[in-house]
């Protein structure tokens, strides 16, 4: 074996490891699901544990999709972009097919998939997220440079968005919609022209908001829920007064009155206010810690990924980091009377099969995306020590083993044939990236 064959199978042989705390807050926030999802389902059904057994149940799918979701490399998955957006559109229409589509309270949101209804814009999510991570590494010079390399995500996010406004769920499309501006933004887009879309956009967002009645009770319930607290602000006034109840440390775990058929949709959109009301302002701090925690973490994550040239994992990073920490303040917001009501649960907390597979999976790609930075970070520290340029102590994670062959100048040269364009790369990106994050400082 040569110089050069030895040191790309040394390079090979080198493995990553998941961010400790991005796994450690997703499973931390995961527990305390099952805990509050117990509590407050117990007396929804004649079954006291029929949504506890349920919500395990997918629970335990989730993680296997999570797992799976790890162990995929990450080349693979953006090869199949394409086909997710198809899957996107597919999932969309699907709804609308009879004997297929199902409907609940007159929304067409479900597919029946036999043994369970799946609510297809969770789906949506995690593909379309792929698809324009993927996007802007193609044409990320092009989307800070025209019109039309911009506009393109756009004019799919709008098509999604009619598809969804049909159904009709207006907080999902609102929802597609940030994520995309928010990635775009991320991905270096040019800010002055990003104006005019959001201009246009949220004129039209307001009409549609106002078009339809129950859209606009919502929105009045929510600037005076006591005006009407048996009706339109039903909702809102039992959800205040729970998280009131609580008091600083809560009434105790399982010990919720509001949850006894006062308070509708409690294991689902409202399970944040039996947090409030149980555990109390602690447990309301704990959760906001733990989603900041996990949020703040995928931004680094993907902030690294963008340092080192990995611009699709670092996109996938911030899609997610975005997904979850829009949809858990919103969901929040809701239950504080911060934000009108939106049929948006709490993620990775509260109850609904299709919100907790499709979740799970997002935590997987999030976690895969941290191995393989890990795993690039040593793979350029080896690199760095057959150039000579780091130190075999600077980074004990990173160094390889004391028995490793020592590496010939014929493959420290084919290594810095490999580093000199990624790193060329990176420059060029951190100065059209960091401005962007100096901006939002």
């Amino acid at each position: 074996m040569n110089d050069r064959a030895r040191q790309a199978t040394r390079l090979e042989a080198i493995g990553g490891r998941y961010d400790p705390w991005l796994l450690g807050a997703a499973l931390a926030l995961a527990s305390l699901g099952v805990v509050m999802v117990a509590s407050s389902s117990i007396s929804q059904t004649a079954s006291p544990f029929y949504y506890l057994i349920r919500h395990v149940l997918f629970l335990g799918v989730g993680i296997g999709l999570a797992v799976w979701a790890m162990r995929t490399e990450l080349k693979t998955i953006e090869h199949y972009n394409q086909l997710l957006l198809l899957g996107c559109v597919g999932l969309l229409v699907l709804v609308f097919v009879p004997g297929l589509g199902q409907s609940v309270k007159g929304a067409h949101r479900w597919i029946n998939l036999g043994v369970s209804n799946f609510q297809v814009v969770e789906a949506v999510k995690v593909f379309f997220i792929v698809w324009l991570a993927s996007y802007l590494v193609r044409f990320r010079d092009e989307v800070n440079a025209t019109w039309t390399a911009m506009l393109k995500p756009l004019g799919v996010v709008v098509v999604l968005v009619g598809l969804l406004l049909m159904q009709p769920d207006f907080g999902s499309s609102s929802l597609l919609l940030s994520i995309t501006a928010g990635m775009l933004v991320l991905g270096g887009v040019n800010m002055p022209r990003m104006f005019g879309p959001v201009l246009v956009g949220l004129p039209v967002l307001a009409v549609i908001a106002i078009a339809e009645p129950y859209r606009m009770r919502r929105l009045t319930s929510f600037a005076d829920p006591w005006a009407d607290p048996f009706g339109s602000g039903y909702q809102l006034t039992n959800a205040l007064m729970a998280i009131g109840r609580g008091e600083w440390t809560g009434i105790g775990l399982g010990g919720s009155v509001l949850k006894l058929n006062y308070l509708p949709e409690v294991h689902t959109d409202f399970i944040f206010s039996v947090i409030g009301e149980e555990l109390g302002f602690a447990g309301i701090c704990l959760v906001i810690a733990l989603y900041a925690l996990l949020v703040g973490r995928a931004f680094w994550v993907g902030l690294r990924c963008v340092e080192m040239g990995r611009h699709f994992a670092g996109y996938c990073a911030f899609g997610i980091a975005l997904w979850i920490g829009l949809q858990s303040f919103v969901s929040m917001g809701v239950n504080l009377g911060l934000l009108p009501t939106k049929g948006l649960t709490l993620p990775l907390i509260s109850s609904g099969g299709s919100s907790v597979l499709m979740t799970c999976v997002a935590m997987g790609l999030l976690l895969r995306v941290s191995y393989e930075l890990d795993r690039a970070a040593r793979q350029v520290a080896l690199r760095g020590e057959a150039l000579g340029d780091v130190p075999a102590s600077a980074d004990p994670a990173a160094a390889p083993s004391r028995d490793a062959a020592p590496v010939s100048a014929t493959a420290a040269a084919a290594a810095a044939q490999v580093t000199a364009p990624a790193v060329r790369g990176t420059s060029r990106l951190r100065q059209r990236i960091e401005p962007i994050f100096e901006r939002m400082a």
